[in-house]
């Protein structure tokens, strides 16, 4: 089973590209954020927790999160495998979707990290921000601390993975399409 988490910082293209390895592998898109978003366009109790947090830019306590993930990694028991976007976010959400995980013997068999330069990601979520009408992408001050808030909490995940020979560090500039060939590459050795 081909298990991957797609990891970067917030408009690094994660959703992007997760489309092109759906697609390329027929694995299952296992986003947070549409999974929150779909929770919180429902009015559900869980979806108005989870907004609060997400309209400061914090990240959705890991509870929250992992319940959602193990509801959804039951409902597939077919899968080719999984792309883990958006999670896990934290060493401990690591670690609870390795639990997850090994109890199918379905390990994460890479980190695949987009590396984009701040600028960049500033003028891609707002850029999206103007076409998805997303409060979280059109208010540079939440945008700063959606940055901050992954440098501070997210990027230790990578010393998570490294020692594992798991993290594989992907250039996230240029096009659309040269990204997607330097993921397949990674993929294709694992």
């Amino acid at each position: 089973m081909l298990n991957l988490v797609l990891f970067g910082p917030p408009g690094a293209g994660k959703g992007t590209q997760a489309g092109f390895l759906i697609e390329k592998y027929n694995l299952i898109h296992l986003s947070t954020g549409d999974l929150l978003r779909s929770e919180i366009n429902a009015g559900t109790k869980l979806g108005l927790e989870a907004k609060s947090y997400m309209d400061k830019g914090e990240l959705v306590p890991d509870e929250v999160v992992i319940g959602m993930i193990k509801s959804k990694l039951e409902t597939v028991k077919d899968a080719k495998g999984f792309i883990f976007d958006g999670f896990p976010r934290t060493v401990d959400q690591a670690k609870a979707l390795d639990n997850l995980l090994d109890g199918n013997k379905t390990p994460v068999l890479g980190m695949l990290s987009l590396e984009v330069e701040k600028q960049e990601l500033i003028d891609r979520l707002v850029s999206r921000g103007k076409v998805s009408g997303r409060a979280d992408d059109q208010d540079p001050t939440v945008i700063e601390n959606r940055i901050n808030v992954y440098n501070q909490k997210t990027l230790p995940l990578i010393e998570y993975y490294r020692p594992l020979g798991k993290h594989f560090g992907i250039n996230g500039m240029g096009s659309i399409e040269d990204i997607a060939l330097r993921l397949k590459e990674v993929i294709e050795k694992l």
